[in-house]
């Protein structure tokens, strides 16, 4: 199938591991002009020897300012994929400021910050362009131990609905895709617990998680 995504330019965050990686590397296979942005130098490292050409900015997203510095002046972007997120799990009764904050600024802060920065370059362009948020199912099923992630996951939802509202009339389409599980670094982090892990894949018809 042919993705017309040859000579693009596409943003792609936590790019360093995970969903992010594979969705540079496809891109990049599709002949995209990839800008991967991860906080982990060692990360870009070893994907641009894997994908010679990207451009790696490595800078924490939970810093506004310096995610302004690395990405104020970006140049033209036709897709971002808003990918990374962190997963702070703790029990409801025990969780701290520093997981809730840091959980909101690097799920939802840093979205609406980098969107903003990638629609209005595409706007000043007169240029349609494509964002892709990747959510989760956490945002429709709560899961124990998951008080803010799945808020984070769903205050992402109703971020991308309003998005789509208002960035339509400019020719920008935004989307959320919700995968479950996949076992990513993160995510054997918090699955490889087999208790744990048999409560979500009963809900899986193909009881089994993404890889």
């Amino acid at each position: 199938m042919e993705l017309g995504l040859a000579g693009r330019r596409a943003l792609v965050t936590g790019a360093g591991k995970g969903i992010g990686r594979g969705t540079v590397q496809a891109l990049h296979a599709a002949g995209a002009r990839v800008v991967a942005v991860s906080r982990t130098q060692a990360d870009l490292d070893s994907l641009v020897r894997e994908c010679p050409g990207i451009d790696p900015v490595c800078v924490d997203l939970s810093d506004w300012e310096a995610t302004e510095r690395a990405l104020g002046n970006v140049g033209p972007v036709d897709l971002l994929v808003n990918n990374a997120a962190v997963a702070l799990l703790q029990p409801f009764l025990e969780v701290t400021k520093e997981a809730f904050d840091r959980s909101f600024e690097v799920n939802l802060r840093a979205v609406l910050q980098v969107s903003q920065i990638v629609a209005r370059g595409l706007i000043a362009r007169g240029a349609p362009g494509a964002i892709v948020n990747i959510s989760s199912q956490a945002s429709q099923r709560a899961i124990t131990n998951h008080s803010i992630y799945c808020s984070t996951k769903g205050a992402l939802d109703m971020l991308t609905k309003v998005m789509a509202l208002e960035l339509g009339p400019h020719k920008i389409r935004v989307n959320a895709v919700n995968p479950t599980v996949v076992m990513t670094p993160m995510g054997r982090t918090n699955w490889l617990d087999p208790q744990k892990a048999k409560t979500m894949l009963d809900r899986i018809p193909l009881g089994k998680f993404a890889v």
